[in-house]
């Protein structure tokens, strides 16, 4: 029996015209290139910040190369007439927009979604902002980081009240934008669904995603808490406030090995382990509220245990007990992890100006429809004839004079 070929990328048809810049509109892009989807990111002739942005090589960002990947980009000045016609051109060859300009920002430019649905009636547009398309809050200025911090994710990436006397540290990557960008990509997509299905109503819909509230939907039950019972979430450092024990416990090596065994079975395999089997059922800590209360000495007597043996050994010792654990990663560990290699989540990736680099697979996987990395992050306006003679019927004369115009 000769197995079936893949299906095409479950996107592959979808185009999406991207006129954003920094992170969360191009991380909502790259999600939806991943799978297929025919990404154009418009870019000023500057190009987006982001091609300078982390380690260099060679003069080129390694960051922009899994950040700009699977995008065509094409550059067109938006404060010019002809650069604003083209947009609206591309707009109507397009299913949707994503941005992440200042609200009305577009609008301003004359590229609202209003003129935009001139050029196609049914289309999509995703606004991606700090604080929301409205509100008293719309206009102020914001990056990811205040985001985080508005929507209260940055108090708590902190030890402990008392514990330090430091700014509460950030999570380490611009999960804020991240986040926004990824509830506009299933916003994107929940829109084409009901458009576009079988029974769809064939509307235009828009999606207002702000990072504030990205960040604030993912805060667990800190709302309800405080409504409830006016208790404010405190940062638990290491610790999860509402399990134990979980943490990152001290090898002998200098390392930390992330150990949870907060139910009831872990917890006897762990006290079993360590050579405390007493506190099995003991009072304070027969059950997981009982254990959170008495944290702090249960991290002190895993602790004790953990520092008498390097990390790799503490792993084995714990693998052996079917206890969940890891050590923190670096970098170094993901890209050689064996999981990660055999699932494609890291993968070596062809580059023509760097050579071979490490990026991130695709998430989430599709086994009968894979998506792919099928370039990288391309040069600036790589694509400006590719594009416009494909969607836009122009020829290489007509594009050059733009060229010679600044338009493009």
């Amino acid at each position: 029996m000769t197995s079936q070929p893949p299906l095409a990328p479950v996107l592959a048809g979808l185009r999406v015209l991207e006129i954003g810049h920094f992170v969360a509109a191009p991380f909502c892009t790259r999600l939806l290139g991943d799978l297929g989807a025919d990404v154009i990111k418009i870019e000023p002739r500057t190009g987006d910040p982001v091609r300078q942005w982390g380690e260099m090589c060679d003069g080129r960002s390694l960051w922009w190369s899994m950040h700009g990947r699977n995008k065509r980009s094409v550059t067109i000045d938006l404060k010019s007439a002809k650069g604003r016609e083209l947009v609206l051109k591309l707009a109507a060859e397009c299913d949707a927009v994503v941005e992440n300009f200042r609200p009305g920002q577009l609008k301003r430019m004359g590229l609202g979604a209003d003129v935009l649905r001139q050029a196609r009636p049914d289309l999509i547009v995703a606004h991606i902002s700090g604080y929301g398309q409205n509100g008293p809050g719309a206009d102020r200025a914001a990056f990811g980081v205040i985001g985080e911090a508005i929507g209260g994710l940055r108090y708590l990436t902190n030890h402990p009240p008392g514990a330090v006397d430091l700014p509460p540290v950030r999570v380490g990557v611009s999960i804020g934008d991240s986040i926004a960008g990824l509830y506009a990509a299933f916003g994107v997509m929940a829109a084409l669904w009901q458009r576009d299905r079988a029974k769809g109503d064939g509307q235009a819909r828009t999606m207002d995603v702000a990072l504030t509230e990205s960040v604030l939907s993912m805060m667990e039950g800190m709302l309800p808490e405080y409504g409830a019972l006016g208790k404010i979430k405190q940062p638990a450092g290491g610790g999860i406030a509402t399990a134990a024990p979980t943490n990152a416990y001290p090898s002998a090596d200098g390392q930390w090995v992330l150990i949870a065994a907060n139910s009831e079975p872990l917890f006897a395999k762990l006290m079993t382990l360590i050579g405390h089997p007493e506190l099995i059922g003991a009072r304070g800590y027969s059950s997981n509220p009982e254990r959170v209360a008495n944290a702090a000495q249960l991290d002190k007597l895993i602790g004790e245990w953990s520092r008498g043996h390097d990390a790799d050994r503490l792993i084995q010792l714990l693998e052996e007990s079917d206890i969940p654990n890891c050590k923190a990663y670096t970098a170094a560990d993901c890209a050689t992890d064996p999981q990660y290699r055999a699932r494609g989540m890291v993968r070596e990736v062809p580059d023509r100006h760097l050579g071979t680099v490490l990026q991130a697979g695709i998430v989430p996987h599709v086994p009968e429809s894979p998506g792919s990395i099928r370039w990288t992050g391309p040069d600036l306006g790589e694509h400006n004839y590719a594009v416009l003679s494909e969607l836009l019927g122009l020829d290489r004369l007509a594009i050059e004079a733009l060229e010679r115009e600044g338009v493009l």
